[in-house]
């Protein structure tokens, strides 16, 4: 029995090595890091003829997000950093926070480096900002003076915002009478009429209500705004609102959204002291297609109820 005991043991210790085959080396300091670093620099400073020094003549730009997977060759690289020279403020390149990049020098493929950056940018024309992290893997030759090949995955999400914002283009309605606005204002005199029932009615029992003063990220169920505001009016009496302007009602052609924008004067009196209080208020509250108010966002400064 011990002797199979051994035997087993042998063979797995043996299936276990045997899975293990040493294919190059890794590196944290290399001579092809501090080429990927002087790379990084030059597309920093949109310095192309120093860029251009480090690579190859028939170097090759792959997108590792997309099937067609080729975007060009050396003129194709320089061409890049051009743009960004000439159409970027406050460009960098620079390692992501925390990371920093692998040389590895395989046995059968050759030398690469593994570089993780944010790239950083704000677009000259439409105010656009880039701020991402980008992977590139860098195919150096065989005495790491050149890149041969970089294959790159990156985020594209913001250049679509750029080529989106360079022409103008209208996204909806606005309207300065609708029933939308008319739900608002009668939720608004309800509210000081201490209609609470009636008032409260116009809202979705889902609804996400957010204001300025809470953390970000934070929001109120319905009834957590009610238990809030009836809180607050056992410290000071609502004698008055005041509304400001005009309320827009907003109907957008992007994601189908309607929204009423509303300005108001709040009138408060503390009961404590008697003394009036005058609490400016923006309401921002997006409707369902029932006309129900299903999400808001509001802003005052709550400092003043101190």
């Amino acid at each position: 029995m011990k002797k199979i005991t051994f035997i087993l043991i042998a063979l797995i210790t043996f299936s276990v090595s045997a899975q293990k085959n040493k294919n190059g080396v890794l590196y944290d300091k290399h001579p092809g890091i501090d080429l990927i670093s002087s790379y990084n620099r030059a597309m920093t400073d949109g310095d192309i003829e120093l860029a251009s020094s480090m690579l190859h003549d028939d170097v090759n730009w792959y997108d590792g997000n997309t099937h067609d997977t080729r975007w060009g060759g050396k003129e194709t690289i320089l061409n890049n950093i051009r743009w960004f020279k000439n159409s970027f403020d406050y460009v960098s390149f620079k390692d992501s926070d925390g990371a920093y990049p692998d040389a590895l020098e395989y046995k059968k493929d050759g030398n690469w480096v593994q570089s993780w950056v944010n790239v950083y940018a704000v677009n000259k024309n439409t105010g656009v900002e880039l701020d991402h992290p980008v992977l590139r893997l860098y195919q150096l030759n065989d005495d790491s003076t050149k890149i041969t090949g970089i294959i790159e995955y990156s985020n594209k999400q913001n250049f679509g915002m750029i080529r989106e914002a360079r022409t103008d283009r209208e996204n909806g309605k606005v309207y300065n009478s609708h029933k939308n606005i008319n739900t608002v204002r009668k939720f608004m005199y309800s509210f000081l009429n201490n209609d609470f029932d009636r008032a409260y009615s116009f809202w979705h029992k889902d609804a996400v209500i957010r204001n300025i003063n809470l953390d970000w990220g934070t929001s109120l169920t319905l009834e957590q705004a009610i238990e809030g505001n009836a809180e607050l009016l056992k410290r000071f009496k609502l004698y008055a609102v005041d509304e400001i302007g005009y309320p827009d009602y907003i109907e957008y052609d992007y994601r189908d959204s309607k929204n009423v924008l509303s300005w108001w004067m709040m009138k408060f009196i503390r009961k404590s002291d008697g003394k009036k209080i005058n609490v400016p208020l923006h309401h921002s509250f997006d409707f369902d297609d029932d006309g129900k108010i299903i999400s808001s966002w509001s802003y005052w400064n709550d400092s003043l109820f101190e």
